[in-house]
């Protein structure tokens, strides 16, 4: 057997906010839509995205909700250019997004990213190697 990775499910504070966001700012496509969960297709060759009831997904795994801070997690979207980068980083940041960190070159690897948080504090990095 080999693990593959089909979704990612973010416990979210207010679904349809985090919604608007991934929809409305992102360009999402939602496959299911329920009050307190929301599936959306993030394009050809990309996993899904589930949004979910931080309170509902705690409860799921059997663990409490508390927790606060960096959650050890951050998602990557690898743009095929500096220039998608920077659209990319501009269209989160219009959607409601915090930028964290403004796009730039990096010495190591010859990389070129940003990262930005979404509504419920979740990292996402932007980056090129092009």
């Amino acid at each position: 057997m080999s693990l593959q990775m089909s979704l990612v499910m973010l416990g979210v504070k207010d679904v349809d906010k985090a919604k608007a966001f991934y929809v409305d700012g992102l360009g999402g496509q939602p496959d299911q839509d329920f009050p307190g969960f929301v599936r959306l297709s993030l394009g050809d060759g990309s996993t899904k995205l589930a949004l979910y009831s931080w309170d509902a997904v705690a409860e799921d795994a059997g663990v409490a909700a508390e927790g606060s801070g960096f959650r050890g997690i951050s998602l990557h979207y690898l743009a095929d250019s500096r220039e998608e980068v920077d659209q990319t980083m501009k269209a989160a940041g219009a959607a409601g997004a915090t930028v964290v960190r403004t796009a730039a070159a990096a010495d190591e690897w010859s990389e070129y990213f940003g990262y930005f948080s979404d509504p419920d504090g979740y990292l996402w990095k932007v980056a090129t190697s092009a």
